[in-house]
């Protein structure tokens, strides 16, 4: 299968996080998957946005967990973007998504969209908790989940195989030659997050990685010429 270029949150070096002006950008480039991170709202929704306070990235304040969607549906989310909701990004793009997702209650409310739009083999489903995934995979039968991981060990290795996840998506900067190969002999595929640099991808290319992560469209022109 060839090598794997995932646009982070869209294509967040270059145009506002998570916001579908993002990820039409990450697909305009030629990103084989678009990654996004879903919280719940107050009423329930799957907003999308990386942090579960609205501060950083608009111009609100808050935990999103506090605002209804209508509320949030006023903030800007830069360059006068909204807040999306996860069946506006299905709609909005083509490509493959990766659904990051942060607990159960979102696993929970991630399921009956993705069974209601038959969306099972188009979104894979990724987390840094083992439990979500474990609840997702219960959920919706069959979904694709990965595990991501910043600070870890090759236990990580052992703990996707725990939840059933075929696939690692890991900080590049803890990533070793042993973990790749342990990994890769479990049958499970390891990208690496967040790659921005030619020696980061260089770096991906030596390891025998799958794919990258990363903010910056130049990374995915640059894939051909790293073969």
């Amino acid at each position: 299968m060839s090598f794997l270029t995932i646009g982070h949150r869209g294509m967040m070096g270059v145009e506002p996080e998570n916001t579908l002006r993002s990820f039409v950008r990450a697909e305009r480039e030629g990103l084989d998957i678009v990654e996004l991170d879903l919280h719940l709202s107050k009423d329930g929704a799957l907003v999308v946005m990386h942090d579960a306070d609205v501060s950083r990235t608009t111009d609100g304040s808050g935990p999103i967990a506090e605002h209804t969607l209508a509320e949030l549906r006023e903030l800007d989310a830069g360059r006068g973007e909204r807040i999306p909701v996860f069946e506006e990004v299905v709609d909005a793009v083509r490509a493959p998504l990766q659904a990051e997702i942060k607990d159960v209650a979102a696993a929970r409310a991630l399921a009956e969209v993705l069974r209601a739009r038959d969306l099972t083999g188009r979104v894979e489903v990724i987390s840094f908790h083992d439990e979500a995934l474990a609840a997702i995979r219960t959920l919706v039968p069959g979904i694709r989940t990965a595990l991501v991981a910043s600070r870890y060990g090759t236990d990580v290795v052992d703990r996707a195989l725990a939840v059933g996840a075929p696939m690692l998506s890991l900080n590049i900067r803890r990533l070793t030659l042993e973990l790749v190969e342990r990994a890769h002999a479990e049958g499970l595929r390891v990208v690496a997050w967040t790659v921005n640099t030619h020696d980061q991808l260089r770096l991906a290319r030596g390891l025998g990685l799958d794919g990258v992560v990363t903010d910056q469209p130049e990374i995915r022109r640059a894939v051909r010429f790293t073969a």
